[in-house]
């Protein structure tokens, strides 16, 4: 018997970029459908804007199938080496030796159905078109998401949609939505482009890069949206601002991807927390203030921004393994992409065991935030 849905106006997926680890998405996704809680809207950066669009671009029950087609894809070894599936390894050090020598082949040789090397490459390329200023050819990908989303259902806004992009010549950040765009592949590819792999995007007359350039995780524009609703959001970051000290070089770069990319989520619903705290008290002020004061221009002014919604923000945050290393986002092999998918479902599956999660909250400021990890529910992962 399908749960309830719980007592929110809005469910809202929000996913994090990070490339091949964005199969953890999905396993959190599965997770999610599986209880019943289907996004009214899901938002996406980079790999989380080609999730978000597996996800809208489908029925429910189909959305699971063309998540694993996709993944499943560009796994595939592109110099047909086996899995490894099932394999064991005696030390860390031993896998992180696989792991690494299959990140070089998706750096000499793409991932099938994503991209593909350029040739020439762009050492060897005239100035001009910022469109060929790439070391890979992303056109596979516009073939594999015109196969596997249908475009049509989310222009036709049964949910609402939106993906964050980098506009190269203004600089300034822009979120796709189906709210006020008639989406199209162009904009999900235009979400992913991280230079100075991925080319530049053209949309309309102008050249987009990744979101991620500027901010990697698109919670605050879900939260600040109008007119604001009760929500329940689910934040699936793929990258974590705490961590460990690293011991080498390797660790080195690995922190600093994390801190880079990890988009600050948790100072962003800390600083919303806060400003939500101030919409709730202003609101209770103006019920309570006479009728000839709530009448005057200031009081009129701080109405538009009070209010009493409600918001729960459950944060789920893959953790990598140590043996994962700088590469974890391109290594594109199927069976990290398996390790990734099964540590999504696992988290969230664990996430929803908590009822508090799907309650209203009662707190003063109305907001209720969730970390597995970080509320000592979990043993981290080591």
């Amino acid at each position: 018997m399908p749960r309830p849905r719980p007592p929110f106006e809005r469910i809202a997926l929000l996913l994090q970029g990070g490339g091949a680890l964005g199969s953890y998405q999905a396993g959190v996704y599965q997770a999610l459908s599986e209880a019943g809680l289907h996004p009214d809207w899901v938002a996406g950066i980079s790999i989380g804007a080609i999730n978000s669009a597996l996800i809208a671009g489908n029925p429910p029950e189909s959305r699971i199938e063309k998540l694993r087609t996709f993944w499943e894809t560009i796994t595939r070894s592109p110099l047909g080496m086996p899995i490894l599936k099932g394999l064991e390894f005696s030390s860390d050090m031993e896998h992180q030796f696989v792991n690494q020598m299959r990140s070089i082949g998706t750096l000499m040789f793409g991932a099938p159905e994503f991209f593909k090397p350029r040739f020439p490459p762009p050492i060897f390329t005239p100035a001009g078109n910022p469109g060929n200023l790439a070391y890979y050819d992303v056109s596979p990908l516009k073939s594999l998401l015109e196969r596997l989303v249908d475009f049509d259902r989310i222009n036709a806004r049964e949910m609402r949609f939106s993906v964050g992009a980098t506009n190269v010549r203004t600089g300034n950040f822009i979120y796709f939505d189906n709210d006020t765009h008639t989406i199209g592949p162009q904009h999900v590819i235009a979400s992913g482009s991280l230079p100075p792999g991925f080319p530049a995007a053209e949309v309309d007359g102008e050249f987009y890069w990744d979101g991620g350039v500027v901010s990697n995780t698109p919670l605050q524009w879900v939260l600040d949206a109008y007119p604001r609703a009760d929500t329940l959001a689910f934040q699936i970051d793929l990258w974590s601002a705490r961590g460990d000290l690293p011991r080498d070089m390797i660790e080195v770069d690995t922190r600093m991807k994390d801190i880079r990319y990890s988009s600050r989520t948790r100072a962003g619903t800390d600083q919303f927390r806060q400003m939500q705290a101030l919409r709730r008290a202003t609101a209770k002020l103006l019920a309570d203030m006479p009728p000839e004061l709530r009448q005057t221009p200031e009081a009129e002014l701080v109405a538009k921004e009070a209010d009493s919604k409600v918001y729960n923000i459950i944060h789920t945050i893959y953790h990598a393994r140590k043996y994962e290393g700088s590469s974890k986002d391109y290594e594109f092999s199927r069976r990290t992409m398996e390790e990734h998918w099964e540590s999504g479902y696992s988290d969230m599956t664990r996430t929803l065991e908590h009822p508090e999660v799907l309650q209203r909250p009662e707190s003063p400021d109305g907001v209720f935030t969730f970390d597995l990890a970080l509320q000592g529910r979990k043993e981290p992962r080591k």
